[in-house]
């Protein structure tokens, strides 16, 4: 039984070596094609050497900016400072109202609660003391 199931083994095993063989073979095949659609993509992305070395040329670190550039970077800063303004207003304004209303419902229990208070405590013939006395 045991040489059975050995030989079964060995067949199936003989059986699967060339069907992983090809399938690694044409993995193989996949990833050098994907390699070379790569490094096409690289020489499009990056410049050539000499047109980098002359755009480096025309401006250094240390040379002035354009009065365009600063222009323009002044409006980006100005424009965030703006929406940023606007968000924190508009967080502020929201939670005011969330705060007002709030208290506008806390009065409204507690003036209902009085008023039921007041009904329960009135005995048909006059207002209770401490809501009928005069202050000096």
């Amino acid at each position: 039984m045991a040489w059975r199931q050995l030989l079964l083994t060995c067949l199936s095993a003989v059986a699967l070596l060339p069907m992983l063989r090809e399938g690694a073979a044409v993995s193989v095949g996949l990833r050098q094609v994907a390699g070379q659609e790569a490094q096409e993509d690289v020489e499009e992305i990056f410049m050539q050497e000499s047109d980098a070395l002359n755009f480096l040329k025309k401006r250094s670190k240390r040379s002035p900016r354009f009065q365009d550039e600063v222009n323009v970077e002044n409006r980006q800063k100005l424009r965030a400072d703006e929406l940023r303004r606007e968000y924190h207003e508009e967080r502020r304004n929201e939670s005011e109202n969330f705060v007002e209303e709030q208290n506008k419902e806390q009065e409204e229990r507690s003036r209902k609660a009085i008023e039921q208070w007041r009904q329960w405590h009135y005995d048909s013939l006059y207002p209770s003391y401490l809501y009928n006395r005069h202050h000096i």
